[in-house]
C-alpha cells in the first residue's frame, strides 16, 4: 500500500512521458465517496472497460462489497500490485483500509472524507508523474471533506479548484459534455450574490476561448459558440443590468483576438437571453454555449442529459472528466445506481487522451 500524500503539501511537477507510451489510454479512477455510489457505478464500469487501462483509486474492501452488490465477482476485485489475469480489476489503495463505519452507506464521517481527498490527490498524482494519461473523477461530499480535518480540506470546493491549485493551473474552466449539448461556465461553485461582481471580462474569455478549443476537439472544425447573457433578455439596453456591456461583451472581443491569436476557428455569438442560447444549441445552430454562473448551466444540462453528461474541466496540464451526479446517499448501498454517467465519463477522457496524443 502506497502513502497518500496530504493535501496542501507542494503540487508535483509534471512529468516528462516515459518512452513506452501504452496504446491504450491508461486512466486513474478515483471512485469518490466511499458511502455513497461511487464504488457501486466504478466497479461496475471496470468489469467492463474495453479500450483503455483503468486503475480504480480507493479502498479495497469497499470496491469488493460494491462488487457484491452490483453482481461482478468481488475476487476479480485484486490490488494493482496482485493483478496477474486479464478481467481483474486493478486497485490502488492510497489510504489506510476504512473501518465499516466509515464506508457505511449514506453515513460519511470524517475518516471517509479525508480518504475521499487522499484518493483524489493520488490519481492527479498519477497523471502529473505519467503513471496515467488522465484522472476520472467519482462523486464526492463537499461537506465530509471541508470537515475531515485533512490538511487544507476546510477551502475544499470541487473536484475543478482543487485540482485547478493542486497542478497550478493558471486558468480552469468547468463544462459539461452530452451528445446533445456542450456548455460552459464563466464562474462555479459561488453564492448567487456574488457572482454578478465576479463576471469579468477576462473570465467571460477564458470560458470561451477553452469552450471553443474542446468543441473543436470533439470534432467541430468551426465551432459556433453562443455567450449567454447574465440578465433577462440581455439586460434590455441597461435596464435591467450593466454587466452584458461592461463584462460579457468586452469578454467576447477579448476571447474572438485570443482564438484568431492562436489560428482557432470559431464563430462566437453574444450576448443573448440563455433561454434562447440553450434551446437553439439543443436543435442545432450552435455548437456549444458559455454560461455565466452554475446552474444557469446546469439546469438545462441535467434537464436534457442527465446520468449521460460529463463534467470536464478545461484550461488544466491534465485531463479531468467525472460523472455529472452527486454521491446519491438514498440509493447508495442498494446496487441499483445507474452506471452509464460513469461509463461516459471514462469514454469521453479516452477520447480526449487519444485528440492529445495526434
Amino acid at each position: 500500500m502506497t502513502t497518500a500524500k496530504k493535501s496542501g503539501e507542494p503540487r508535483p511537477r509534471l512529468a516528462t512521458r516515459s518512452k513506452r507510451v501504452s496504446p491504450r489510454p491508461r486512466l486513474a479512477l478515483s471512485v469518490g465517496c466511499p458511502c455513497g455510489v461511487g464504488p457501486e457505478v466504478s466497479v461496475r464500469v471496470a468489469a467492463a472497460a474495453r479500450g483503455c487501462e483503468l486503475v480504480l483509486v480507493g479502498d479495497l474492501e469497499s470496491l469488493r462489497d460494491a462488487a457484491g452488490r452490483v453482481g461482478v465477482d468481488p475476487r476479480r476485485v485484486v490490488g494493482a500490485g496482485d493483478a496477474k489475469r486479464a478481467g481483474e480489476i486493478r486497485v490502488v489503495a492510497p489510504f489506510a483500509p476504512l473501518q465499516r463505519r466509515d464506508r457505511w452507506a449514506g453515513r460519511p464521517t470524517a475518516v471517509s472524507g479525508r480518504a475521499q481527498l487522499a484518493w483524489i490527490d493520488h490519481a492527479c498524482d498519477m497523471v502529473t508523474r505519467g503513471e496515467a494519461d488522465a484522472i476520472v473523477t467519482g462523486p464526492v461530499s463537499k461537506d465530509a471533506i471541508a470537515r475531515s480535518g485533512a490538511r487544507g480540506a476546510a477551502k475544499f470546493l470541487g473536484h475543478t479548484e482543487h485540482l485547478a491549485a493542486r497542478v497550478g493551473a493558471r486558468e480552469v474552466v468547468m463544462a459539461f459534455c452530452s451528445k446533445e449539448l456542450t456548455t460552459s461556465l464563466v464562474t462555479t461553485h459561488l453564492p448567487l450574490a456574488k457572482v454578478a461582481r465576479a463576471i469579468r471580462p477576462e473570465g467571460v474569455a477564458r470560458a470561451i476561448y477553452w469552450t471553443a478549443r474542446l468543441s473543436r476537439d470533439l470534432g467541430e472544425a468551426r465551432p459556433r459558440i453562443a455567450v449567454c447573457s447574465l440578465n433577462p433578455h440581455a439586460g434590455e439596453g441597461g435596464l435591467l443590468g450593466e454587466e452584458e456591456r461592461t463584462a460579457i461583451v468586452p469578454g467576447i472581443e477579448l476571447a474572438r483576438a485570443r482564438l484568431a491569436g492562436d489560428r482557432v476557428r470559431a464563430d462566437v455569438v453574444g450576448p443573448i437571453g440563455a433561454e434562447t442560447a440553450f434551446r437553439h444549441a439543443v436543435r442545432g445552430p450552435y455548437d456549444a454555449v458559455v454560461a455565466m454562473y452554475h446552474d444557469q448551466a446546469t439546469i438545462p444540462m441535467k434537464l436534457i442529459g442527465f446520468g449521460d453528461a460529463v463534467n470536464v474541466s478545461l484550461g488544466m496540464p491534465i485531463i479531468r472528466t467525472s460523472v455529472d451526479h452527486g454521491t446519491g446517499y438514498d440509493i447508495a448501498g442498494k446496487g441499483t445506481a445507474d452506471p452509464s454517467g460513469m461509463r461516459a465519463a471514462i469514454e469521453l477522457a479516452a477520447r480526449l487522451v487519444t485528440v492529445r496524443r495526434a
